[in-house]
């Protein structure tokens, strides 16, 4: 898909699901790659905290402040300026308050352009989400695996695998739903969980991260799907390009040629006319 395609809206994204089409969904932090991932005709870019491991260099999306976000959805916009991008409220940008989430939440619309934004939480975040969607904010919703909440959830594991855990994330889905969340983000959670919970929503999106293939979409960590985060590897990404071996490849080969003084070529550098050559070296003189 080369050719500039129309701005995909929540209209268009309900229409998808109501056709029984799957919704695509990757996370993106920077302007090249937007560009390609709508070229390539992805659905939804989630401009996700994640960039505070993939991009950053952090050991969880912690420290990620709300600047960093802004300034990484504005290059996503601008390289994708027709894809429905979703805004990633870090840590402790909405939790102290509804005052707090709704002008937080704002920024990302007014300052980077994004479609809506994404919060992670369930019974305890459904005041956050009626405030937002007052405001006028679309929101998706985000349980299961939540990453701002690991260490209460003892590490990166699966979620909702016992009966009672389950009906918890079922619960709080339509509670979500409930309060206005148009799209739900179901982590690592089973897969017949995310079946019911899709099932059973009515005017609400669910999409899985690893939560099997029941749900309206799918969404990939972009740095897992094309191997470019080399500290970890989830079991729920397919790597469907093996991009960090080739450009691992081509700084191999640039640091050969430079050493080898084979790069530069002719080609590569610039000259100037003879003429013009010796006239500077007759004012050197």
């Amino acid at each position: 898909m080369s050719e500039e395609r129309k701005k995909l809206t929540l209209t268009g994204l309900f229409k998808k699901a109501a056709e029984g089409k799957p919704i695509t969904w990757l996370t993106c932090y920077d302007y090249p790659t937007a560009y390609f991932q709508e070229q390539a005709g992805v659905d939804m870019i989630l401009v996700g905290d994640s960039l505070g491991m993939t991009m950053l260099g952090y050991d969880s999306t912690l420290p990620v402040s709300m600047d960093d976000m802004i300034r990484h959805s504005q290059a996503v916009r601008r390289g994708a300026p027709n894809t429905f991008i979703v805004g990633d409220m870090p840590y402790m940008s909405y939790q102290p308050s509804n005052e707090i989430a709704i002008k937080n939440a704002g920024r990302f619309m007014a300052e980077a352009g994004c479609d809506c934004i994404k919060l992670e939480g369930g019974e305890s975040m459904v005041e956050r989400i009626r405030a937002i969607v007052a405001a006028g904010i679309p929101v998706v919703g985000h349980l299961g695996l939540t990453p701002q909440s690991v260490s209460a959830l003892g590490g990166f594991k699966l979620q909702g695998k016992t009966a009672e855990t389950a009906l918890r994330i079922i619960e709080d889905a339509k509670l979500l739903e409930e309060a206005g969340a148009f799209m739900v983000l179901l982590e690592m959670v089973p897969d017949r969980v995310c079946k019911i919970i899709t099932e059973r929503a009515q005017d609400c999106l669910i999409m899985s991260l690893g939560s099997g293939p029941d749900a309206h979409g799918q969404l990939l960590i972009y740095h897992d799907a094309f191997a470019l985060y080399p500290n970890f590897k989830p079991r729920m990404a397919k790597v469907f390009a093996d991009a960090g071996s080739v450009i691992r490849a081509g700084l191999e080969s640039y640091v050969k040629e430079v050493t080898d003084k084979t790069f530069p070529q002719p080609e590569n550098w610039f000259k100037m006319a003879d003429e013009e050559y010796d006239e500077l070296m007759k004012k050197l003189k």
